[in-house]
């Protein structure tokens, strides 16, 4: 057994077909949009006043370059989602290709990716979050506003609002894909 074995593209595309199995539900258009999301959620709304402060007004010539490699990076990523007609995109062309341990860190990293720009965009919604509680009254403990560290010469211990936000957002996604598991 060979951890670089590779799967054979007609087996895949079997299987695929096969009821029960995964289907591909996103296309190309959904997946640059599901990427241009986390790039405007975290670039946008959570990073514009940090890059201000360090770019200066070379903050507008940085987001032209990031919005070329996210154009480049979308393309790249439509092209291994079309070479494997089978649902998985990357995952699935990495396995193809490349073997099956290079498919695992492939895997690995799809989460990490994922979970580091919903994480980032959650601290930044807390952060606004707790300024329209502060503006109606509301003040959390200092412990519970920010993760440790975060804040010099504060003591905290957590980030309960970014928390909630994801425990909100992933109770969504996942009654989303309740439904479309019914189609």
């Amino acid at each position: 057994m060979s951890l670089f074995r590779t799967k054979n593209l007609d087996t895949m595309v079997a299987a695929a077909q096969k009821p029960g199995g995964l289907k591909k539900v996103l296309g190309p258009f959904d997946l640059v949009l599901m990427g241009i999301g986390a790039i405007i959620g975290t670039g946008i709304f959570v990073l514009t006043g940090t890059g201000a402060v360090t770019a200066g007004p070379a903050l507008t010539l940085s987001f032209i370059v990031a919005a070329l490699a996210c154009g480049f990076a979308a393309l790249c990523y439509a092209e291994f989602a079309s070479s494997v007609p089978v649902a998985g995109s990357i995952y699935t062309y990495s396995y193809f290709t490349l073997g099956e341990i290079v498919a695992w860190m492939i895997g690995w990293d799809l989460l990490l990716e994922y979970g580091l720009a919903t994480s980032t965009v959650a601290v930044g919604w807390s952060g606004y979050f707790q300024s329209l509680l502060k503006g109606i009254g509301v003040v959390l403990p200092e412990a519970l506003r920010a993760a440790p560290g975060a804040q010099p010469g504060v003591n905290t211990l957590f980030n309960l609002p970014a928390f909630l936000i994801m425990i909100f957002l992933t109770w969504i996604l996942s009654m989303g894909v309740r439904e479309s598991a019914r189609l």
